[in-house]
């Protein structure tokens, strides 16, 4: 199994431009396609709301497909979009991804072994020339969004979820929860996730994407609340 690659958000563009207009996947700027507004050129820089489902879609299958492997070897399934009234995961509120003693969706506490909230998103930029063609323009730091983990919102978001869950009770005590991203996190979230980690809350902020960036970023925090991962043993 490959981990995130420049490859695998190629991938998102080709099967995604099979069933929907350019404009669902890409910013219509004067100077063509771009997945994100470049920062030379004026214009908003946040996402896409059209892409965000489809990305969240294929993001989820994408870590079911990756994870699988690991969970059969424990004896268990991994399971998307998994439900269980006790922990406070509704058809709303669901587990992105959870590994667990029986492959469907509506679970009990006890049967439910780990699990994982998914905020991965498109990184780099790329521009889209027509008939498929699909070119890299540059990283993150060419670009106005902030995917992934660098998002604020993100972060507060599965922080949320995991509190939640927690104080749903005892059997949610006991259920590690991993956070998956494919970026690195930003400074300030630093001592946050390693807090975090070491309180228990959140087992960790994983970051699958070896290489988002030839730039300086944050490869992983002291207490390894958040790490980068760079091959599948090492996830394994």
């Amino acid at each position: 199994m490959k981990l995130w690659s420049r490859q695998t958000e190629i991938t998102f563009f080709e099967k995604a431009l099979k069933k929907h207009a350019p404009e669902k996947l890409f910013y219509a700027l004067g100077e063509g396609f771009y997945a994100y507004v470049p920062k030379k050129v004026d214009g908003e820089g946040q996402t896409l709301q059209s892409r965000n489902s489809l990305i969240g879609t294929y993001t989820e299958e994408w870590c079911k497909a990756f994870f699988e492997p690991i969970a059969k070897d424990m004896g268990l399934f991994a399971v998307n979009g998994v439900v269980c009234e006790e922990l406070g995961l509704t058809l709303r509120s669901s587990a992105d991804l959870a590994f667990c003693a029986t492959p469907c969706t509506s679970q009990t506490p006890e049967n439910i072994k780990l699990l994982f909230e998914i905020k991965m998103s498109v990184i780099s930029n790329y521009s889209y020339t027509g008939r498929g063609n699909i070119i890299f323009v540059g990283d993150y730091s060419t670009h106005k969004g902030n995917p992934s983990l660098l998002r604020s919102d993100s972060m507060l978001k599965a922080i949320g979820k995991a509190i939640n869950i927690r104080v749903s009770g005892y059997a949610a005590s006991r259920i590690p929860i991993i956070v998956l991203g494919n970026s690195p996190i930003t400074e300030n979230y630093q001592q946050k996730v390693d807090f975090l980690k070491k309180s228990g809350v959140i087992q960790g902020f994983w970051s699958l994407y070896p290489n988002p960036t030839t730039g300086h970023h944050i490869v992983s925090t002291s207490e390894r609340g958040f790490q980068t991962f760079f091959d599948y043993n090492q996830v394994r």
